[in-house]
């Protein structure tokens, strides 16, 4: 084990950060290279990360470069495989931070010939690492991500999230609000996750729509992806109310979204991060996730989440919480009186 008192940090000139995927945690991991950026000013900072997670990162200003796993299946992907390790070693990395912890992290800094190699105490790659971290409380991702850069010297950092909106996307986005005309605060519910078990009740999803319909005061847009579609035209259908469906967005375009909206009221995952990123308000729904350690509220003003601690999950998507709970929250968050 390295004696971290006789670390080295002058001698850093290149630096690896390992996390491979998925869209959430890159763009949260991402969230402390300002800080790496200011702690070595003197390294080029690189990211290793899979395709096509790598458009998180695009036009990131502390990224030095972005080394890329290319997607594949099969033979392919251990061609793939092999092929990045001989990349990652020829670049002669001085410090891999392994904040990943997964079989394929630790399998590349073994092969990496990097002098100093970070990763947590109790981590996949313990038998590799020289340089340990402890994690310390449980708390919102994007803060706890920094417990990993205490033994060079960093201390946490105001949690501040960048992803590059790009001109295209606002282009697209603004005509279609444009053609909208909207003359009320927007409010948009994105009722969709890849993870069934993070969506709160559909049904649900329309009564709290509904029920801030009815105040006339707001303009209800669901936000969509492409597997998604179906679930929200169900949602749309169970409304009294008219709402509007929101057009095709690929992510960039739905960053460029809900960057223009007043309010984002989703499920826990990706968007509710990404509305971080884009400084938009959000209300967020948690079931068997752990709200304390995947919602920003608290750490990034104007974020808030709703979970039941007393909730037993049992498949019914109710996660405790009524539409009448999700509506009190939502007056609270618009300054709204019932």
């Amino acid at each position: 084990m390295l004696d971290t008192n006789n670390f080295d940090l002058s001698s850093l000139k290149k630096i690896l950060i390992i996390q491979f995927e998925p869209w959430g945690d890159v763009l949260i991991t991402a969230g402390y290279l300002e800080a790496i950026k200011k702690r070595f000013p003197q390294c080029n900072l690189d990211f290793l990360v899979s395709q096509p997670y790598n458009k998180i990162l695009f036009k990131n200003p502390y990224i030095n470069e972005i080394v890329i796993l290319p997607k594949a299946k099969h033979i392919l992907d251990i061609i793939n495989r092999i092929k990045m390790f001989v990349n990652i070693g020829r670049r002669k990395y001085d410090l891999i931070i392994d904040q990943q912890n997964a079989n394929l992290s630790v399998q590349t800094i073994l092969f990496s010939g990097a002098k100093y190699k970070l990763g947590w105490r109790n981590g996949k790659g313990k038998l590799l690492y020289n340089i340990f971290a402890d994690r310390g409380k449980v708390r919102y991702s994007a803060a706890e991500r920094y417990d990993i850069l205490k033994p060079l010297g960093i201390e946490p950092q105001p949690v501040k999230l960048f992803y590059h909106i790009k001109p295209e996307s606002k282009k697209y986005v603004n005509n279609w609000f444009k053609k909208m005309n909207f003359s009320k605060p927007v409010i948009c519910f994105s009722p969709g996750s890849p993870s069934k078990e993070k969506i709160w009740k559909q049904e649900y999803y329309a009564k709290l729509a509904d029920k801030i319909a009815a105040t006339k005061k707001y303009e209800i847009v669901f936000l969509w992806a492409p597997s998604e579609l179906e679930d929200v035209k169900y949602v749309m259908k169970k409304m009294q109310y008219k709402a509007i469906l929101a057009p095709a967005t690929d992510f960039n375009q739905c960053a460029a979204f809900i960057k223009k909206i007043d309010l984002l009221i989703c499920n826990d995952g990706g968007l509710n991060h990404l509305s971080v990123a884009t400084q938009t308000p959000s209300l967020a729904f948690f079931g068997r996730t752990s709200a304390l350690e995947w919602s920003p509220e608290g750490f990034v003003p104007n974020h808030f989440h709703l979970a039941n601690p007393n909730y037993k999950y049992n498949g019914d998507q109710s996660f405790g919480i009524s539409p009448t709970d999700a509506f009190k929250k939502f007056c609270e968050i618009m300054n709204y009186e019932q």
